[in-house]
């Protein structure tokens, strides 16, 4: 699954195109949360409600969860470079749309479109960083790529928010065009061609992406990210009312909260690559330990700024390892299972924002954090557990089947995973 790329490869230009993958996904990123920041005006503009106008956020999701690996089903004939500029080109499109429609309906179609989009394009970005690299450092290519996206809710939303505000809520989706614009450009001249066929065809595809021990994987996935937005969805209530934080200085707590977010999506490669499964067992505990402290120690401004720290830090560190995990164990039906993490995670936000708000109405804004660290405990289990999934066989290097439960979140796993996936394609021949 190969097709023609600019002449370059080696360290540097691998490089750039890695940066290349990190800058589509804040584009990306960038357009899936941006948008909360201007609803109020976009409500007033359309003459609709606010709670109608929310409903962009969920139509984003739906296409993240759904559409994502229903178009990675359709598009897996396609080479993966391929497939990244044509997806920048439809988002952009789809994007376009949002600055030229003046109907409700119309932006809520966009979102679902483009919600789709963002879920395929992180997907196949997934797969091609983790073939630019060495099997050693896949962890930290995963990283790059979700790093991305958590620096689009650090720099991408309050910038897209400003300009929404002050130029109106087109302006906000018309710098998206512009930025996806430029993605789409450097996909092109920077990212090479990467053999990432597994030589399965889609119904093997399925059958390696659905098998018990990457369910096993995603369910995880979804018990540690919707834990976790328990109690993030309602931040800043929490703040407010618990920290008693004035509400012109939640800012700088959120600041906090998605600075040690990006670092951790980054460092969290790092991690990831020296032994993942290890690295979400001592993820799970520290959040546990985290939130419990959080609930306890919250009412003090410079506790809660620290915990956040920490809990940012450590809550999108273990980000890149969920995702290797999840195509390692999918073996031959990894460019499918690249998709699934965000649907996991996706309906874990879903879940959790949800429990949160029975907790928050029930029990207040002080029992937010505890009820997400039972949670957290609850997902103990499960998290410990996913250390004993192996790798299947046949994407073995090695002695078929010889990584046994100790090694099953190395690096070892990454290598042998992904086989010869990541060799890149010898375009002089």
């Amino acid at each position: 699954m190969s097709d023609p790329a600019p002449p370059g490869g080696g360290p540097r230009g691998n490089r750039l195109a890695l940066a290349t993958l990190g800058l589509g996904a804040f584009v990306i990123g960038t357009a899936e949360l941006v948008v909360v920041g201007v609803l109020n005006l976009i409500a007033d503009d359309l003459d609709v409600s606010a709670g109608t106008a929310g409903l962009l956020v969920t139509a984003y999701a739906l296409g993240i969860a759904v559409g994502g690996p229903l178009l990675t089903a359709l598009t897996m004939r396609l080479p993966r470079r391929t497939l990244l500029w044509l997806t920048l080109a439809v988002f952009v499109a789809g994007n376009a749309v949002a600055v030229v429609g003046g109907v409700f309906g119309m932006l809520f179609a966009a979102r679902v479109l483009c919600g789709a989009l963002h879920g395929l394009f992180v997907g196949a970005a997934t797969t091609v960083a983790t073939g630019l690299v060495a099997p050693d450092h896949r962890g930290q290519a995963v990283g790059l790529v979700f790093g991305g996206i958590s620096v689009a809710t650090v720099l991408g939303v309050p910038v897209g928010t400003v300009i929404g505000q002050n130029l109106g809520w087109q302006a906000t989706f018309l710098g998206v065009v512009v930025l996806g614009a430029l993605a789409l450009l450097a996909v092109l001249l920077t990212v090479p061609a990467v053999d990432t066929s597994s030589g399965a065809d889609l119904r093997a595809q399925a059958r390696h992406a659905f098998a018990p021990r990457v369910l096993a994987m995603l369910a995880t996935y979804l018990l540690l990210m919707g834990s976790q937005f328990v109690a993030f969805t309602y931040l800043t209530p929490y703040v407010e009312d618990v920290t008693g934080i004035p509400a012109g200085a939640v800012s700088a707590f959120l600041l906090i909260f998605g600075v040690s977010s990006a670092v951790g999506t980054f460092g969290g490669g790092r991690f990831a690559d020296r032994d993942a499964s290890g690295t979400l067992l001592a993820g799970n505990l520290v959040l546990i330990a985290t939130l419990g402290a959080l609930y306890a120690f919250g009412s003090h401004p410079v506790a809660a700024g620290i915990l956040l720290g920490v809990w940012g830090l450590v809550g999108f560190g273990v980000t890149p390892s969920l995702q290797l995990r999840v195509i390692s164990l999918a073996g031959e039906g990894r460019d499918l299972a690249a998709t699934l993490g965000a649907s996991a995670a996706n309906a874990g936000i879903a879940l959790g924002a949800a429990l949160g708000g029975w907790a928050l109405s029930s029990r207040g804004a002080d029992a937010v954090p505890l009820v997400a660290a039972v949670a957290l405990a609850v997902a103990l289990p499960a998290v410990w557990a996913t250390r004993f999934l192996k790798v299947p066989e046949a994407a073995g290097t090695g002695p078929a089947g010889s990584a046994g439960p100790a090694e099953t979140g190395s690096a070892a796993e990454t290598g042998s995973a992904a086989g010869t996936a990541g060799r890149l394609v010898d375009t002089t021949t």
